[in-house]
């Protein structure tokens, strides 16, 4: 026992000698001794949210390194899952669409709608979706538009390469494209609107409109005069496949776990260098995804990843669904959100990025186009988005819900609303086929007035079943409204849809 204490009472001795050495040291002057502001040094002791971190005179001890670049690879990865949602969505898609054929010749087409078996971002009930994935890795790809579709073409991280329709080089009236890879040396031949892009792989998307409720003369009508094949092979182009995905299951939504990493590594393995700027290759390089090296993260940077990817998909829904930018919201003291904040949709307002409002965006939906922002009275489409009830509760499927919209609706085509399931942000899956009311529905209610009441809940309220969308109890839901052809009062917000109501 007396040895303990006189070991004791020493080990006391030597950490107060060494304080005195260390004090006498920091007050010591010499001849170019200056008075050094507290500011711009380092404690021995400093304590963070990461715990207590320990120094010698500035110096990282073992334990406060590793606790450090822990963090550091943690930070990393969770802005790696932010920065990357687009790349790891647009891989997404590939892997759905090539389930059902190969790349440039299979052609997904909802010829009777799409419905909720596809697990699609927030994919609507009332067009028919033609969706394509282009790859010019082999050399340029002739694509032939049909007149009268509205569409985009967006590279492997979703920018923008080009509009088809109004907005586009064709204006509307279709006409080929010449899609170039980024490193194409070769002739370019007249006849065709050119197209550069900096990846090999593409996101194709356009619609076809129903006339009169002709779905079966729209879906022909694509299938007759939609093409693309090689440059190489335009004189004997490939056949086409079109395939019907109305009914079918499809799963076109990136991970949300450690294979989110291995998703975006794939896309910048095939893709150039220079598909990405050099600090965005940093970033995935620091966490080990690198052009021309294999993915490999031991046991404690898989462990970390995991983590990382975690909290950035909890970020992702925390700007998505609890979004703290009042700029985000459509109308002041509402709970309806723009699609595309500021409508922006490079999201760059002032030539400044708002990382949120992109990852608000692509966390729910797919592509960009100048054309979906723009403002053409009675033409193109305009979105808004709610989770919140007029109380601001998040909106639960085992309560019952109205929503009124006002009068004179300002859609020139028609408008819809259509209920999504926040685990996907794809439709809600339920006994309803459609999940949406529109103004396109047979037998939907109008009141007098023009306005419209529509309900939301497990069950329908007796005698309102066409104005009705099934919730599913123990599950949230989110709700989006879309005008076609939106009118001037929806862009100098004279018209404004009504909050989402809790009822009995």
């Amino acid at each position: 026992m007396k040895t303990m204490q006189l070991f004791s009472s020493s080990v006391m001795i030597i950490a107060l000698l060494f304080c005195v050495m260390r004090a006498d040291a920091q007050q010591a002057t010499y001849k170019m001794t200056t008075d050094i502001p507290a500011s711009i040094t380092t404690s021995d002791v400093v304590e963070t949210s990461l715990g207590t971190l320990r120094f010698f005179d500035g110096f990282p001890d073992a334990a406060t390194v590793q606790k450090v670049y822990d963090n550091l690879d943690f930070q990393r990865g969770v802005q790696v899952f932010l920065t990357c949602i687009p790349p790891a969505s647009a891989n997404a898609s590939r892997t759905g669409i090539r389930t059902f054929g190969p790349d440039n010749q299979t052609v997904l087409i909802a010829e009777t709608l799409f419905d909720s078996r596809g697990i699609i971002l927030t994919g609507n009930t009332e067009t028919i979706y033609n969706i394509t994935w282009f790859n010019t890795k082999d050399g340029p790809l002739v694509i032939e538009m049909p007149a009268g579709v509205l569409g985009v073409i967006d590279d492997f991280w979703f920018r923008f390469v080009t509009d088809i329709g109004p907005l586009g080089p064709d204006k509307g009236n279709g006409g080929k494209f010449l899609l170039l890879p980024p490193d194409y040396k070769g002739d370019i031949p007249d006849g065709y609107f050119v197209l550069h892009s900096r990846t090999y792989g593409h996101w194709c998307f356009f619609r076809v409109f129903i006339e009169s409720g002709d779905m079966k003369s729209a879906v022909e009508y694509a299938r007759q005069n939609y093409r693309a094949y090689p440059l190489a092979l335009a004189e004997n182009p490939p056949e086409m496949s079109f395939l019907n995905i109305s009914g079918k299951f499809i799963n076109t939504v990136h991970s949300n776990n450690f294979l989110f990493f291995e998703e975006v590594n794939q896309v910048i393995q095939e893709e150039p260098l220079e598909a990405v700027d050099p600090e965005v290759r940093g970033l995935l390089a620091s966490i080990g995804i690198q052009k021309g090296k294999p993915f490999e993260p031991d046991e404690r940077m898989k462990r970390i990843l995991t983590d990382a990817a975690a909290v950035g998909n909890a970020t992702a829904r925390a700007i998505n669904f609890g979004t703290r930018d009042e700029e985000a919201y459509y109308y002041p003291n509402s709970a309806w959100k723009a699609v595309f904040e500021g409508n922006d949709y490079r999201f760059s307002p002032g030539g400044v990025l708002n990382m949120d409002a992109r990852t608000l965006y692509y966390y729910m939906g797919s592509g960009s186009s100048p054309s979906w922002v723009e403002k053409m009275i009675g033409q193109l489409s305009q979105y808004i988005f709610t989770e919140h009830d007029a109380t601001g509760q998040y909106l639960d499927g085992g309560k019952n819900y109205s929503l009124h919209l006002p009068p004179n609706i300002p859609a020139k085509k028609f408008w819809s609303l259509l209920v999504y399931d926040p685990q996907t942000r794809s439709m809600l899956q339920t006994d309803q086929q459609f999940p949406s009311v529109s103004s396109l529905k047979k037998g939907i209610v109008v009141n007098p007035d023009s306005s419209v009441d529509v309900y939301f809940g497990p069950e329908p309220p007796a005698g309102k079943e066409a104005n009705w969308v099934q919730t599913v109890p123990g599950k949230g839901w989110f709700l989006m409204l879309r005008l076609y052809g939106p009118l001037e009062p929806w862009f100098d917000k004279t018209w404004k849809p009504g909050e989402i109501e809790l009822t009995k």
